[in-house]
């Protein structure tokens, strides 16, 4: 994983020169997000379909 800064940096080079707080927010929350699903499925904190569906069966109900 590289430094904070050094990731932001090369986040605000891919954005376009219009973009807005927002979107740097935006932006910076994805990857926020994906970080922390590649550490846990590193860290074998993953679920398999069929656990996900049985957690979420009564939402998968029609």
């Amino acid at each position: 994983m590289q430094p904070a800064k050094k990731e932001v940096s090369e986040l605000l080079s891919r954005l376009p020169d219009d973009c807005t707080i927002e979107d740097i927010q935006y932006h910076l929350y994805v990857l926020q997000k994906i970080e922390r699903g590649l550490d846990d499925a590193e860290e074998g904190r993953v679920y398999t379909q069929h656990e996900v569906e049985a957690r979420m069966s009564k939402w998968l109900e029609k």
